[in-house]
């Protein structure tokens, strides 16, 4: 079952889509998931409406929404700021609290991309967050981007970029950005972002992103169990980054580097990935109380 929802965050309407399993025991609560979607994406792409149909069959709710300034929430649009979505992020865990059939204090995140590093950020800020699952994320701005524009060539004008922003923002004439050099993506990867994701972004963005370090805060995640996904060979986001937010993680964590799936693992409907995701969650995080017991 599948209901459109909205909630307030910041003053902002967000817009969002609950999954919810299609039975639960009487008086019993659903454990649910936050469902977080990649950069300037949408709660509609294949891979997170992948994983709230994957949560629901398996008994959790999931709520994919959009954050602000994207897709149908309101908010500047493509004003994509990394604090700000932690803060979506945290917004839509209350509203799902106030659910009656969502067990509030076993909810969890699941992120892919930019959201898996919302997603560990605000695991680790947030302690009402029980779980937490990152697909392709990453832990340090700065090092991702290096590692993106990591020939000469492209670190040189990916850093006359950041310069000529700086400029313009304090002569008061904000510069956009395209989305590709912000974030490359192969052209053969491009078909995965989902219709409707956002093209250019302010500099601010890029600024935010840049200075982001999930690394510093995904040691408080633990004692709550966090899963780490990534492709062993990743078009995108730079395979490093999640063995360092594994290497500052406490337990329980798992990481897992897969070789035969790429960036938009979910969207590819890979079947040990979905295997993976549905193992760890019977053994850390159980839809159901009595299975935990």
């Amino acid at each position: 079952m599948e209901e459109h929802v909205s909630f307030a965050s910041d003053r902002l309407r967000l817009e969002g889509v609950l999954h919810l399993p299609e039975s639960r025991p009487p008086g019993e609560p659903h454990a649910a998931f936050l469902v977080l979607h990649g950069f300037g994406s949408n709660k509609d792409g294949v891979g997170g409406m992948t994983v709230a149909r994957m949560l629901a069959g398996l008994g959790y709710a999931a709520l994919r929404f959009d954050f602000r300034g994207c897709g149908e929430s309101e908010g500047e649009r493509g004003r994509v700021i990394c604090k700000e979505q932690v803060r979506d992020t945290r917004n839509a865990l209350s509203f799902l609290a106030t659910r009656p059939e969502i067990d509030p204090v076993r909810i969890g995140v699941v992120g892919q991309s930019f959201g898996a590093a919302v997603a560990v950020y605000a695991a680790g800020v947030d302690r009402r967050i029980a779980a937490c699952i990152s697909s392709g994320g990453w832990g340090d701005g700065a090092k991702k981007f290096r590692k993106q524009h990591s020939s000469p060539r492209a670190w040189k004008r990916f850093s006359a970029m950041m310069k000529e922003g700086k400029r313009r923002r304090r002569s008061g004439k904000p510069m956009m950005v395209p989305r590709y050099d912000i974030v490359p993506i192969p052209p053969r990867l491009r078909g995965n972002l989902a219709p409707g994701s956002i093209m250019e972004f302010p500099f601010e963005v890029v600024e935010t992103m840049y200075a982001f370090n999930a690394n510093e805060v995904v040691g408080r995640i633990a004692p709550r169990p966090l899963l780490l996904l990534h492709s062993a060979n990743d078009s995108v986001t730079p395979t490093e980054q999640s063995v360092e937010l594994f290497q500052r993680a406490g337990k329980p964590a798992d990481l897992h580097l897969i070789a035969d799936v790429d960036h938009f693992m979910f969207s590819e409907g890979n079947t040990l990935v979905l295997n993976l995701v549905r193992n760890w969650l019977d053994k850390h995080f159980p839809s159901r109380r009595a299975s935990a017991a």
